[in-house]
């Protein structure tokens, strides 16, 4: 007789279709002004994310009802096909560059950015990988380097693009799995320390990565170049005090911040919504990755409690930066806000990834 599989934790599926209506309400009201300047249409933007919001839904509820144990059997194609489109986006005639970055494919406006699919093809094969009870990742050269090895090229290959932002989303929630999968803390910190210098070296080797760090320092030393985005930010989040301006009120969405539906759409929900309505969505964030990790913990299987770590370590780790930089803790970096910003590739990769969670949590103890 079969055992009816309990229903996917509540809590968790509450969280993300809270943060996804308050995310398509903020597309609306962050890029209306936006939109409506640049093609006619204020509903531009909050149309398309729509769009995305569907598909990503019906991608959330396929993978919520598929045995999670499936994902093991396809890791290793999922890595080597998101190799591959990060290797097809860097070729000339077929990357789209946007920002500055050739991290598109696609035609005009619509298309998908290969960077945040390798975030969940890199979660879901190391999680396989590591979860074998073959592997001793407590040895450094065996066991830490190669996953290491395998992960720094597609860092690699994201920052041809260039990327870093996506890649340091990646390289984080892989390093939580490795962490969790039972690396030596020693390893791990001669790695950090290696990692920083690199981190180092990556500003330095380009201007705009350089400029930023200085305007994150001293952002008045450059108010209309390199710290205009962080100044407009902090001008958004002041005037809202603790019960914001008014949904819809925002001033800075006046072609003050710069794309204000995406990386700082978090700076005009504070604006708008004030301390109360900031909070409100961290508390909705800390409560999902509250949920996603005690699925990780209490699961009965090594495999699904990697890929649980993986995935809740992608949502915190792009959160915390996203915000960090919002409020001028961090340098600028382009990350947007998990199922708040506006996105279609980074909105319909994340429903996927946090479907697999809730299937995780239908298993948990």
């Amino acid at each position: 007789m079969n055992k009816t599989r309990p229903a996917p934790d509540l809590w968790l599926f509450l969280c993300i279709m809270g943060l996804l209506t308050i995310g398509m309400v903020m597309v609306y009201s962050a890029g209306s002004v936006l939109a409506f300047h640049d093609y006619g249409d204020s509903f531009y933007f909050v149309k398309r994310q729509l769009l995305f919001a569907v598909l990503g839904l019906v991608a959330m509820f396929f993978t919520a009802s598929i045995d999670f144990r499936v994902w093991k059997k396809y890791a290793n194609i999922a890595l080597i096909v998101c190799f591959a489109l990060l290797v097809i986006v860097l070729i000339p005639v077929v990357g789209v560059v946007r920002g500055g970055a050739r991290s598109w494919l696609g035609i005009s406006s619509f298309g998908i950015q290969p960077s945040e699919f390798m975030k969940l093809g890199m979660i879901l094969f190391l999680s396989k990988w590591l979860s074998s009870e073959e592997w001793d990742i407590t040895s450094f050269g065996k066991g830490l380097m190669p996953p290491l090895g395998l992960m720094g090229l597609a860092f690699g290959l994201i920052m041809l693009q260039p990327d870093l932002g996506t890649g340091t989303v990646m390289m984080g929630a892989a390093m939580m799995i490795v962490f969790t999968a039972g690396a030596r803390l020693r390893h791990l910190g001669m790695l950090g320390l290696a990692g920083a210098a690199g981190f180092v070296g990556l500003i330095l080797a380009a201007p705009y990565r350089l400029k930023r760090i200085t305007a994150f320092l001293d952002p008045w030393s450059d108010p209309l170049g390199a710290g205009y985005q962080i100044i407009q930010s902090l001008y958004a989040i002041g005037p809202g005090g603790l019960g914001g301006l008014g949904l819809g009120m925002s001033r800075q969405k006046y072609s003050y911040v710069p794309e204000p539906q995406t990386d700082f759409i978090f700076s005009i929900l504070a604006e708008e919504l004030g301390f109360i309505g900031g909070l409100i969505v961290l508390l909705l964030f800390l409560i999902l990755v509250w949920r996603g990790m005690r699925v990780a913990m209490t699961i009965p299987d090594r495999f699904g409690s990697l890929l649980a770590v993986g995935i809740v370590g992608m949502v915190a780790v792009q959160v915390i930066i996203n915000i960090g930089v919002v409020i001028g803790l961090m340098p600028v970096t382009g990350i947007t806000l998990p199922l708040i910003s506006y996105g279609g590739s980074s909105l319909t990769l994340m429903l996927t990834a946090l479907g697999i969670l809730l299937n995780l949590s239908r298993y948990a103890r």
